[in-house]
């Protein structure tokens, strides 16, 4: 299996990273916080969702700005700046209509997506969801005082290399992880975001409200919560549900806000995504990748672009301008995304074509990670091989 990593700009010129894996219908993961697109690859917590995932499905994520892969020096965190994100994202990627997935925070921008663009979602799937951020759920002034004395912590312990503070936030996303889980959960955070981002990050989460949106969804929606979620109150999730016409609601019998593989709601969790949203079509209707380019030792994300003539000019089109796609109903060819670094010409090809270098055998580009402080020398991993 392989994971190719490519970056596009959003509306403020924000780059953000996003990933495709898999193959078959689309399903895409709205973005949440707590992410980072190479670090999820070798994480026991994010590797069995990948995997699975991209068993039965082209799947792509994204890391959401000032976290992971994605620049982290930016001005604006609010809601409305994670929804334009993800419609930038999701242009550039070329997707036209697909299963949209939302977990955690991710589900009330997966949710406020589908609101706004009925046509493109085929199915919303939410894990973990909530409609209203925690201020907005009129809390008494206790509980806000414990929120902000919260933010204190993450402020001042979040970057450690001691992880006693991180500790206490990983016990609340799986507080039935293993130490090998909640160790990799720790180092996930420290890694996918600075202090200050996470702070701000977490302020903003706290704002949170579609309560105005969730009604007008129109596609069929599935919601699954785990009963013991101590970061979304299974509450707030049966809220969510009775404001979204025709949703159902599966209740998971687990304490865990994040899955884990070796829990039976982890399968449940696909058996119940596999029978809503079906990995397999009825043949020759083009929704699945064709096999033919895999048994011809070919990606058929990343095989060598040919200039086209533009209808308009009868030019050609300019380099880099021209990417070929899957031969996929849902997927329209490459618009606002960013070059890879390291594109070149690929050999036997039309001058004017290029070919991501991980094509050549690469796999790695030397380059500063967009965040990276003090102009520290780090690279972008462009593609991703398992067997």
């Amino acid at each position: 299996m392989n994971q190719q990593i490519r970056f596009c700009r959003s509306f403020d010129g924000t780059r953000l990273a996003y990933s495709l894996t898999g193959e078959g219908p689309p399903i895409v993961r709205s973005p949440h916080w707590l992410t980072h697109l190479e670090y999820e690859w070798e994480s026991p917590l994010w590797r069995p969702w990948i995997d699975e995932m991209s068993r039965s499905y082209t799947y792509l994520c994204m890391d959401e700005r000032a976290c992971g892969l994605s620049d982290w020096d930016v001005k604006d965190l609010s809601f409305e700046t994670w929804v334009r994100d993800f419609e930038a994202v999701i242009d550039a990627a070329g997707m036209e209509r697909f299963a949209l997935f939302g977990a955690s925070q991710g589900s009330s921008i997966a949710v406020e997506y589908a609101a706004r663009h009925p046509e493109r979602v085929t199915h919303l799937v939410l894990l973990g969801s909530y409609a209203r951020g925690w201020l907005r759920r009129g809390l008494p002034p206790e509980r806000v005082a414990e929120l902000h004395a919260l933010l204190k912590l993450v402020e001042v312990g979040w970057g450690r290399e001691d992880p006693a503070y991180r500790q206490m936030y990983s016990v609340q996303f799986i507080p039935g992880g293993n130490l090998e889980e909640l160790a990799s959960f720790s180092e996930l955070q420290r890694r996918s975001c600075s202090p200050e981002n996470a702070v701000r990050i977490i302020r903003s989460t706290f704002d949170i409200d579609v309560t105005a949106s969730a009604p007008n969804v129109r596609c069929p929606t599935l919601l699954l919560h785990a009963r013991g979620d101590r970061r979304a109150p299974f509450e707030e999730g049966r809220i969510l549900a009775s404001l979204i016409p025709g949703s159902r609601l599966v209740p998971l019998e687990t304490d865990n806000h994040i899955l884990l593989k070796r829990e039976p709601s982890f399968q449940r969790f696909f058996e119940e995504l596999r029978a809503f949203v079906p990995p397999r079509v009825a043949p020759g209707d083009g929704t699945r990748v064709s096999g033919a380019y895999r048994a011809r030792g070919r990606d058929p994300r990343a095989y060598c672009a040919r200039p086209r003539q533009r209808p308009d000019r009868g030019a050609p089109r300019p380099v880099g301008e021209d990417r070929a796609q899957p031969h996929h109903p849902h997927l329209r060819q490459d618009r606002g995304r960013e070059p890879l670094a390291g594109d070149r010409a690929c050999p036997g090809a039309r001058p004017g074509t290029a070919v991501p270098a991980l094509l050549a055998g690469l796999g790695r580009v030397p380059g500063p990670r967009p965040h990276a402080p003090g102009g520290a020398e780090d690279h972008h991993v462009l593609t991703k091989e398992a067997s």
